[in-house]
């Protein structure tokens, strides 16, 4: 058995594939204890896990966190569909003629590299401080790896079943909405759950500058302030609402598309 979870590509339990992932956490929270409660790192530092519990019970029982959480997420789901809605066609587009490709991928190629925060300056001269401004550093942080993932997927289609729908008499229109999507949707969709977790890595980026909410303007004023517990509370939040839209992709994953299953999906 130990021979075989250590060979490359091999099948293993669900229980055990399970089990490693919970004793990872585990392993982490004892460290985590053992650096506080022992007293090797100051508090001021890092709290103990029981006074970063206290300290997120305290923010839901007042109200203040589930608002923050609200407004964080509606800022990292409008920004992100945002960005699905224009390089989910654009990818595809891409992928699939060369004249689109040679069009878009070297801009896009280029302006990837940017950080998102960068153009933070320029959004506030633009669009001013509102929601728009912290949406659009969203976009920004997941627009261009999106377009370019979903264009390296769609030429991942087999050109063989491109070959047969002309055979049959597909008509260009057809091609796409009846071969080449159906065959890129399910790496599509996995592309959507990568990028949607890059988006909540933004989301502090968003809420630098001009914001009064947000789990990013908490974790920014709790810093100013030395509240470590408030900040590792927002940052697992964070964390957790990732992990949260993970599954969820997952699991749509799964329910589309059983027949190619990948591990750990």
């Amino acid at each position: 058995m130990l021979a075989k979870l250590f060979t490359p590509n091999k099948e293993i339990p669900k229980t055990i594939y399970t089990s490693a992932g919970f004793l990872t956490f585990i392993i982490f929270l004892v460290i985590w204890s053992v650096l506080t409660y022992g007293g090797v790192v100051n508090a001021l530092f890092l709290p103990t896990p029981t006074t970063v519990l206290a300290t997120a019970i305290d923010l839901f029982a007042n109200g203040s966190l589930l608002s923050d959480i609200g407004i964080s997420f509606s800022r990292v789901l409008v920004g992100f569909l945002v960005a699905a809605a224009i390089g989910i066609p654009l990818g595809i587009l891409m992928g699939s003629l060369r004249i689109m490709e040679g069009a878009f991928e070297p801009i896009i190629g280029f302006i990837r590299y940017m950080p998102a925060s960068a153009f933070i300056p320029l959004l506030i001269l633009w669009i001013g401080l509102g929601e728009a401004e912290k949406m659009s550093v969203i976009f920004l942080g997941t627009f261009f790896q999106l377009t370019l993932m979903i264009m390296d997927v769609t030429k991942n289609v087999q050109n063989e079943l491109i070959e047969v729908s002309y055979t049959l008499g597909a008509k260009k229109v057809q091609l796409f909405t009846k071969v080449i999507l159906p065959a890129a949707l399910p790496g599509i969709v996995d592309t959507l759950r990568i990028t949607f977790g890059w988006a909540w890595t933004y989301l502090v980026v968003a809420e630098i500058v001009g914001a009064s909410s947000g789990l990013g303007y908490m974790i920014m004023q709790a810093s100013r302030f030395l509240q470590p517990d408030k900040i590792i509370v927002g940052i697992i939040i964070i964390g957790l609402l990732g992990l949260l839209t993970d599954m969820i992709f997952k699991a749509i994953y799964r329910a589309s598309f059983s027949w190619m299953r990948k591990d750990g999906l």
